[in-house]
């Protein structure tokens, strides 16, 4: 069975954020709960100037494609410039941060595999609502 998100679907797209203190949060676009997928895919957001808590993953690796905005991608002591069409891999077990230095948002493709629990992390926080830039800026891209 073919699984697909068109972009007529973003404006109902479940979007999470996993602490109310986060300055990013995750459109889901399939995950265990949503497809057959041991895998997690997402839109992640960061707000201006916000980016992830120092995190990793014992088993799972993860990928990043930036679709706008830019930022910083740190991992075990190396840190990287990132921006629009740049792709970034994480090996499990490196601890790493993303973080927005841009002017406005930044929106990277975020897939784990396996998801190892993440999505079930994203879902056990609060939803939020996408706003007219997460809007435009899923649907043009």
């Amino acid at each position: 069975m073919m699984k697909s998100f068109s972009h007529e679907q973003v404006a109902k797209a479940e979007a999470w954020k996993i602490a109310p203190s986060d300055s990013n949060y995750f459109v889901m676009l399939f995950d265990p709960a949503n497809a057959p997928t041991d895998n997690i895919y997402v839109v992640e957001i960061f707000t201006k100037g916000g980016a992830t808590p120092p995190n990793s993953h014992s088993k799972a690796h993860e990928f990043f494609y930036v679709i706008e905005g830019e930022g910083y991608a740190s991992s075990d002591g190396d840190r990287l410039p990132i921006a629009k069409g740049d792709a970034l891999l994480l090996n499990p077990g490196s601890v790493h941060v993303v973080e927005n230095t841009g002017a406005g948002k930044l929106y990277t493709l975020t897939v784990m595999t396996p998801n190892q629990d993440f999505s079930e992390l994203i879902r056990s926080g609060e939803r939020v609502e996408l706003d007219d830039e997460d809007l435009r800026v899923l649907t043009e891209a």
